[in-house]
């Protein structure tokens, strides 16, 4: 028998006589109970007694073998129980045992043992299974991890180890093409200076390229991926992919492309391109390459930026080194300076004393310049005023600011430019001259300027000229010279000359006074006027004309009579009176010219003046009854006007007017000469017209004119042949037909000015005048006829004829003549005024033009308008 068996055998004999003991107590306690009653005896007999009366003790008595029996079935059904139970957990052990076998190979990282048993356990198989993909796709991720680190770091190292660009570019581009299983590639550095990116090496199929290409930011996929500082990640790519601008020639076309930029301090440093032959890049390649665009790129920017850090301390290693060897001569040099310095302070020491020398030797002079009564002015070789005195102001009129500084000859001081260039020639002379000078405030002054060169002298380094005013020593000798020429004149003159003073004292008189006033000149000089016995009437006169000279103060002169040679005579008496350098009256001139002839030539003349103003008034009434009146012109010519002012009382211009059947004849007419001459050949013009054209015979303009050119000769006696008289006229005549709306003109040196719309058409009349000398061709013995002009007229035409006296008005701002031009200039800009508008308009330009300047011709001015 196994110890199994017998542990079993021994648990169920145990357990049946644990059974049967336990079912003896129903036994015991039901005996004793009957027992401690005392109802029964303990013996046999009365146990047989207890259970023949009570059956039930029967049933107690064998409640032990009931209970061993049942103990016995409890035991065996345990024992099968727990066997079963015991194989059971044996098997779970064997399970728990092989998940513990498989976790534990998972988790030793054999992830990939199959699962041996299926027990049934549908959760922990899922778990498990669960937890062994787990582990797989962990392991992948992390054998992903690794493969990225691994190129990471070895990529990092490759960075790291480079302190060539070249290089490291060179390798780091290899590193990538090789660890991504690609077959060409190309690195792309992106030059700021020229905004492009500059392929710096190529490698393809284990061999270096070398390709020159540039793309600018945002050309090509190359600068797109710049531009958008994202990778481009093409696949697929067709068989003749071939165009594009990857920057790779491959012996194969590339399956799939990626473009990586290189972004370093948030800046494109370059662009890294590579292609496989696969179609496509794993998510590994792609993550891996994506994590090293900006390791990769600010790699570069800390190249760039040491370089340029190497390039900067470089340079400032240069600066320190030629700084140290500056701050060593700096050194040097200052020990020489000092050196120096000491030797100018000694120096310094000396000069201040000659210069505190020479300073008070300059104050001296400048006080003296300063307080200087003359005018002392010091130029350079040039001319320019370097220095001028203050007493300038009072000499010159001119503050010294006005003077310093200009060349003072240029304002033409002639006289001193000579001395200044005759004193830079001879430096050794002394130039003195004397000239009038007009100074600041208008004023004639007399100077005397003393000129020297000395331009040696280091104080005055110049030409210095002392100016004085020698205006009183000029006027004295002036006056020493007026006085003796007045002292001859007066001894000579016809006029009484006498000088007293305010007090009545004689100190000149001429030897005229004898006659004037009857004392001789011994009689009055050195005596009051109240002492030499003048006739009363001559002493008030001179008491009274003093007394207004006081008050006046100023120059009175008066005509009275005085008693000469017992004949009454008109005199001139001029008191003059003399002051002294304060303006005080001191002495009167008493100058007394007799004009009692003049008076009667000026009374003469004054009655001859008057007669002849009566007779020029008479001839201008007669002139003004044939000037024609205005009202009968508009009769005729309604829209017309006539400017018409004479510049005497009479005119030698005279407008005429005629009318007849249907013709109307109108003429400007200008006579030679003006006043009282002009006035008396307008007559002849006039009567000569009115009896040309009186008669029936229908002449036209030019055939009026030369009869009227005739007529003048004729009256004027000009067609004698010794004759020499010139005057005639100048005119201008229209004849009109406002029937047949026709019009003639002729002219004698005068035009016509027609103004049709806009335009204006100017007819000259001939190039002669009425009367005077005939005037014939070089080749023809007869005189040239006058020329007729015959317009058609058309409504709203405007025609004007005038005299020379408005083209001829000297006027405006320069002075110039009006002139026939600007008149027909104005008929034209003021086109669309009526004749009235007209009239005002030339009146007031008239005025206007002549403002400040007096008329010199009569003016006649005739418009019309049909």
């Amino acid at each position: 028998m196994s110890n199994k068996n017998q542990n079993k055998t021994i648990f169920i004999v145990r357990y049946t006589i644990a059974g049967f003991i336990t079912g003896l107590i129903f036994p015991v306690f039901g005996w004793s109970f009957y027992f401690f009653l005392d109802k029964y005896a303990f013996n046999v007999i009365a146990i047989k007694t207890m259970h023949i009366n009570n059956p039930m003790y029967f049933i107690l008595d064998i409640t032990p073998v009931i209970l061993g029996i049942i103990s016995f079935f409890i035991a065996r059904k345990i024992i099968k129980t727990r066997s079963h139970l015991i194989n059971k957990i044996n098997s779970q052990k064997k399970i728990i045992k092989q998940y513990e076998n498989f976790a534990k190979q998972i988790g030793e990282g054999e992830i990939a043992v199959e699962k041996k048993e299926y027990t049934g356990n549908f959760e922990t198989d899922k778990t498990l299974l669960l937890m062994q993909e787990n582990f797989i796709e962990k392991q992948k991720n992390e054998n992903e991890l690794n493969w990225v680190t691994s190129g990471k770091e070895k990529v990092a190292d490759i960075l790291r180890k480079h302190n060539d660009l070249n290089n490291l570019i060179k390798d780091v581009l290899i590193s990538l093409i090789e660890y991504t299983g690609s077959v060409q590639g190309a690195f792309f550095l992106f030059n700021e200076s020229e905004n492009k990116l500059i392929n710096s090496f190529s490698y393809a199929y284990g061999r270096e390229k070398h390709i020159e290409q540039k793309f600018k930011i945002g050309e090509g996929i190359v600068g797109q991926s710049a531009y958008e500082k994202e990778y481009i990640y093409r696949r697929n790519l067709p068989k003749d992919y071939i165009t594009i601008s990857s920057g790779l020639l491959g012996e194969q076309s590339p399956g799939a492309l990626i473009t990586l930029p290189l972004i370093g301090n948030e800046k494109i440093q370059g662009v890294i391109e590579i292609a496989g032959l696969k179609s496509e890049y794993s998510e590994k390649i792609i993550s891996f390459l994506i994590e090293l665009k900006e390791i990769i790129g600010q790699t570069l920017f800390n190249f760039k930026a040491n370089l340029t850090t190497k390039k900067l301390l470089e340079d400032a290693r240069n600066l320190t080194e030629q700084l140290q060897k500056n701050e060593q001569e700096l050194r040097e040099n200052a020990n020489k300076m000092e050196l120096t310095q000491i030797e100018l302070e000694k120096s310094n020491i000396e000069l201040a004393s000659k210069i505190s020398e020479v300073e008070t030797g300059q104050k001296r002079l400048h006080a003296l310049l300063e307080n200087a009564s003359e005018v002392i002015t010091i130029y350079d070789t040039d001319g320019i005023v370097q220095y001028v005195s203050p007493s300038v102001k009072t000499i010159l009129g001119f503050t010294p600011d006005e003077m310093l500084g200009i060349n003072r000859f240029e304002r033409g001081d002639k006289i001193l430019q000579e001395a200044f260039n005759e004193l830079l020639i001879n430096p050794d002379i002394e130039k003195i001259i004397e000239y009038q000078y007009t100074n600041k405030n208008k004023e004639r002054v007399w100077l005397e300027t003393r000129g020297r060169n000395l331009s040696d002298n280091p104080a005055i380094n110049g030409i210095i000229f002392n100016t004085r005013d020698i205006t009183i020593k000029k006027e004295v000798e002036n006056a020493k010279r007026l006085s003796s020429e007045m002292q001859a004149l007066s001894e000579n003159s016809l006029d009484m000359i006498v000088r007293v003073d305010q007090a009545g004292n004689f100190y000149y008189a001429n030897p005229m006074t004898e006659q004037f006033i009857g004392k001789t000149s011994q009689d009055l000089i050195h005596k009051n006027i109240n002492n030499v016995d003048l006739d009363q009437e001559v002493l008030g006169f001179f008491k009274e004309i003093i007394n207004k000279t006081n008050i006046a103060g100023e120059e009175i002169q008066v005509e009275t009579t005085f008693m000469i040679g017992n004949k009454k005579r008109i005199v001139q008496f001029n008191s003059i009176p003399e002051t002294d350098e304060k303006g005080i009256i001191r002495t009167f001139l008493f100058v007394v010219h007799d004009i009692t002839e003049q008076k009667e030539i000026e009374l003469e003349i004054e009655t001859k003046n008057k007669n002849i103003t009566e007779s020029i008034n008479y001839a201008q009434r007669i002139q003004s009854a044939i000037v024609p009146d205005i009202n009968i012109i508009k009769r005729y010519l309604p829209e017309s006007f006539v400017f018409y002012k004479p510049r005497d009382v009479v005119s030698g211009d005279l407008p005429w007017f005629y009318a007849k059947d249907d013709e109307i004849y109108i003429a400007a007419i200008d006579c030679t000469g003006h006043g009282v001459p002009g006035t008396l050949l307008s007559f002849i013009g006039y009567f000569s017209l009115n009896n040309i054209v009186g008669k029936e015979e229908n002449l036209t303009t030019g055939e009026i004119l030369d009869e009227l050119h005739y007529q003048v000769r004729r009256t004027l006696r000009q067609d004698s042949p010794d004759s020499k008289a010139r005057d005639g006229m100048d005119i201008a005549i229209c004849k009109i037909n406002s029937k047949k709306n026709t019009l003639e003109f002729a002219g004698a040196h005068n035009a016509l000015f027609l103004l049709r719309g806009e335009n204006v058409t100017r007819y000259k009349g001939d190039r002669k005048a009425v009367g005077g000398k005939p005037i014939r061709s070089k080749r023809a013995e007869i005189e040239k006829k006058f020329t007729t002009f015959k317009i058609d007229i058309e409504k709203k035409d405007k025609i004007f004829i005038f005299t020379d006296g408005l083209p001829d008005q000297i006027g405006g701002e320069e002075g110039r003549k009006y002139q026939a031009g600007r008149i027909q200039k104005q008929i034209i800009e003021k086109n669309n005024f009526s004749m009235t508008q007209y009239y005002d308009f030339f009146v007031t330009q008239f005025e206007n033009w002549k403002k400040g300047y007096k008329q010199i011709d009569d003016v006649l001015l005739i418009g019309i308008e049909f």
